[in-house]
């Protein structure tokens, strides 16, 4: 296993190391800073302002300030600028992605495959800035017209998470702004240093000052508190812990801040007899691997029909097993690290507590000697449902494979979950196809394939994975106020 380079700590560009409030770059008001550091190695990447309390006034101000002018900005004219962003960060798709890759650790090819993703929120939403729609109608007793119109929430504030640190920026920032809102952005402390490029680069796109707003911080609470609690954020928008999730939304009640929320997954991988086995077996290293498992809707649990459940256990074993850990910017590397120490510690514990509850590990199982953060791709056998992992997110690339022998058992195990984002269902009989995807619990049902992220996709889930949707024509409505004009004509 390759875990270090020739000093990766290199950033690929300059990125600023400032915070961004009313279109200048500046030092936190306590000159208080924080390092970055890239997981692979423990190595420094970069050492950037930490906010406070008194930033984050000073943002919200600014976002409001703002706010009249960019609200009444042509339609058109922020499409322009959300395209104008989109072809420049294609153009610079090499600095954004050696970026991510050194600051999150995923492997460079991942990385590519995250700035299309990320980069086609900017496309679609500049398409869904010009389509915003209401309605017109004669009132139903005859007296009058019903007009309905939307228009922009007001100041945003959003928080975005590690691991996809473009597209979680991509996908909150370019609705909100599309819809004419202003924003205040905040990206976790691990991985802030795309959102900071990302932000210089809105600039240079033409975003006027103000409208966009970015703090790092290592206080979430003392940045996110009083914006919450100061009455002028209109609109929260949080990708993060299930646990973090409910207590913002306690916060969001006294100000009555309308809330999305993309929280937690335990995403259950059913795969029945009669699919195509390796295809199968392909969808589940994606749907389990991509980023590490370092995913909200990554395959958490993977349910196999008994009477292929051997083999298709020490097919994805034998996958797993030749998969070669190292630095993302590695050529040769397939699996990155993941994000911190703790990670790799809580994947630890859940794999040991299923081994004393009896499952096999098949491969993996046991991290390597550091530097960094490494956790070996690991598939274990004969989980029994009492196991931790099976009612924790494990966010990392561990595969428990349980058997089932019927529909009834898959739906009922797959369903027991307080979770309900993503799940991915393996069949060729299309009824039970239909069947099982308006049974299973969950937002997003993947048919035959391990990846549902789209841009163009309502993506959110239901029950403890939060509320509202991202992406599709759905994302756009989440930073939109619906007014009801009762004409007398």
């Amino acid at each position: 296993m390759s875990q270090t380079l020739d000093d990766p700590s290199v950033l690929p560009c300059p990125v600023p190391n400032e915070l961004l409030i009313a279109g200048q770059w500046r030092p936190a008001r306590s000159g208080a800073g924080f390092e970055v550091a890239d997981p692979a190695s423990g190595q420094t990447l970069a050492r950037i302002a930490d906010a406070g309390a008194a930033d984050a006034v000073a943002a919200l101000d600014a976002a409001t300030a703002a706010a009249r002018q960019w609200r009444h900005t042509p339609a058109r004219a922020r499409a322009d600028i959300l395209l104008d962003a989109y072809y420049a960060v294609l153009r610079r798709r090499d600095e954004f992605a050696e970026l991510m890759t050194l600051e999150m650790g995923k492997p460079l090819a991942e990385a590519h495959g995250e700035l299309d993703y990320g980069a086609d929120f900017l496309r679609w939403f500049a398409e869904e800035a010009v389509r915003i729609d209401g309605g017109y109608a004669h009132s139903p007793n005859g007296r009058g017209r019903i007009v309905v119109t939307r228009q922009p929430v007001g100041p945003c504030l959003l928080i975005t998470p590690w691991n996809f640190p473009l597209a979680m920026a991509t996908r909150k920032i370019a609705p909100a702004l599309a819809a004419g809102c202003t924003i205040v952005v905040k990206p976790s402390e691990l991985t802030p240093l795309t959102t900071l490029l990302f932000a210089e680069q809105l600039m240079r796109s033409g975003i006027p000052a103000g409208v966009v707003n970015v703090l790092t911080t290592t206080d979430p609470g003392a940045v996110v508190t009083p914006l919450l609690a100061d009455g002028r954020i209109r609109k929260l928008s949080f990708t993060g812990s299930t646990e973090v999730g409910r207590m913002l939304l306690a916060q969001c009640g006294p100000q009555v801040v309308r809330s999305s929320m993309e929280l937690g997954g335990n995403a259950p991988f059913v795969v029945f007899e009669d699919a195509e086995l390796e295809a199968a077996v392909d969808a589940a290293v994606l749907a389990k691997l991509r980023n590490m498992g370092e995913a909200c809707t990554a395959a958490n649990r993977i349910f196999v029909q008994n009477g292929i459940r051997a083999e298709f256990a020490s097919r994805l074993a034998e996958r797993f097993g030749q998969l070669r850990m190292g630095h993302g910017l590695d050529p040769a590397s397939q699996i990155g690290p993941l994000i911190e120490q703790a990670a790799v510690d809580k994947v630890q514990s859940l794999v040991a507590d299923a081994r004393q509850r009896g499952a096999r590990v098949l491969v993996g199982g046991q991290p390597p000697v550091g530097p960094g953060h490494f956790y070996p791709p690991t598939v274990l056998d004969e989980v029994s449902a009492d196991a931790q992992l099976m009612r924790s997110e494990i966010f990392g690339p561990v595969a428990p494979v349980i058997g089932f022998d019927t529909e009834d058992e898959a739906v009922a195990r797959a369903n027991d979950t307080e979770y309900g984002l993503a799940a991915y269902l393996f069949t060729n009989d299309l009824s039970r196809a239909i069947r099982m995807s308006e049974a299973l619990d969950f937002g997003m049902v993947g048919v035959n394939q391990g990846i549902v992220s789209n841009a163009a996709a309502p993506f959110g889930g239901i029950k403890a994975s939060g509320l509202g949707r991202e992406g599709g024509h759905e994302g756009i409505g989440e930073y939109l106020d619906t007014k009801y004009l009762a004409l007398n004509v």
